[in-house]
């Protein structure tokens, strides 16, 4: 029999394991709290457990599944890549980047990706499977271990690594109520954030949720021609349903919105595309986040420079739409938005 891994079962469900071995249930607290505020690296290692107890979890259960196969440094060493192998064999990359104030990691959520956006490089080699909620907590886990040796620790997680969040909606909410629980890892809600390439009945269904995470949502065009190109998303989600199901979020959560928008050189850069961007998002609780297109093998775009990126975050602002450019980080080994492609 296979045995379980220990990171895919929430509190409750553990409770059920543990009582189901015949076990205390004060136990189960005992194993969550190991894992969560102790973090340790290995079943062994729980030692407010009897021994006779500890052997049997771990002829049962698995802690770690996830092996650490390449890791790449940026040459500033401001950011790290670190790709994962699953036990079936499937690869995911996660990406940890460092701040002066704060430690951000960017969490895969699929290996590889459906949505087929014509700029991203997970996108491009298409999609595997989905993460358990367990292979996306042991990410976060694997970077706090390393992190407390340095003494720092994670003070930011997005879900913005490989594939679309809101496809894989329940694992990705289980990890999230694992990674929140005030009695383990504590992490708090509002330095979460979920991307989304904007699946309507994932972003209404969030929205009833009222959780603290935040939101963002990938535009990159005004137009349905236009966006449909570049996501294929856009033709079953059409733009302006997509901006009002934002609009119901924000009036049903009451919490601000993100939009990300990759600044592609005479593509969707120009004054006049920010114009009507400033237009559609008129009067909604909103920030826009501007990042200059990273490069990926199979997209030609180019990325804006510098002053066409200043100039489109200019319209919005004398527009009073909330906007900023976003801090290019690990572009040299791959490891920006958009970038992720499991590739050793």
């Amino acid at each position: 029999m296979d045995k379980v891994h220990l990171l895919a079962l929430d509190r409750e469900q553990l409770s059920q394991e543990v009582l189901a071995m015949g076990e205390p249930a004060y136990r189960a607290n005992q194993v969550w709290q190991a894992i969560y505020c102790q973090k340790v690296t290995a079943i062994g290692e729980i030692t407010t457990l009897p021994a006779a107890f500890r052997q049997r979890i771990d002829a049962a259960y698995l802690l770690n599944t996830l092996q650490p196969a390449v890791t790449v440094k940026s040459s500033d060493h401001q950011t790290e890549k670190q790709l994962f192998v699953t036990p079936d064999g499937r690869k995911l990359e996660t990406v940890w980047m460092k701040y002066t104030d704060r430690d951000t990691l960017c969490i895969s959520t699929q290996s590889g990706c459906a949505m087929g956006c014509v700029f991203c490089a997970t996108g491009q080699m298409g999609f595997s499977r989905n993460l358990t909620a367990g292979e996306i907590v042991e990410q976060v886990l694997f970077y706090e271990r390393q992190l407390n040796l340095i003494g720092r620790k994670v003070t930011n997680i997005v879900f913005m690594g490989m594939g679309e969040p809101f496809h894989n909606y329940d694992e990705v909410m289980k990890a999230i109520r694992t990674l929140n629980d005030a009695a383990g890892y504590n992490f708090g809600a509002r330095r979460m954030t979920i991307s989304t390439v904007g699946i309507i009945p994932q972003i209404l269904r969030f929205a009833q949720e009222q959780s603290q995470v935040n939101l963002a949502v990938s535009l990159h065009a005004v137009d349905d021609e236009s966006r449909s190109k570049m996501m294929p998303v856009n033709r079953k989600y059409p733009i302006d349903e997509l901006l009002a199901a934002c609009r119901e979020y924000v009036d049903t959560t009451h919490r601000r919105i993100s939009f990300e928008w990759a600044l592609i050189e005479e593509i969707n850069d120009d004054a006049a595309t920010a114009r009507k961007l400033a237009v559609k998002l008129k009067g909604l609780l909103c920030h826009v986040n501007l990042i200059q297109l990273n490069p990926t093998r199979q997209f030609s775009g180019r990325g804006s420079n510098r002053d066409r990126a200043q100039d489109f975050m200019q319209v919005l602002q004398k527009a009073g739409i909330p906007v900023s450019i976003r801090l290019r980080r690990g572009i040299d080994i791959n490891a920006g938005c958009g970038q992720l492609a499991s590739s050793e």
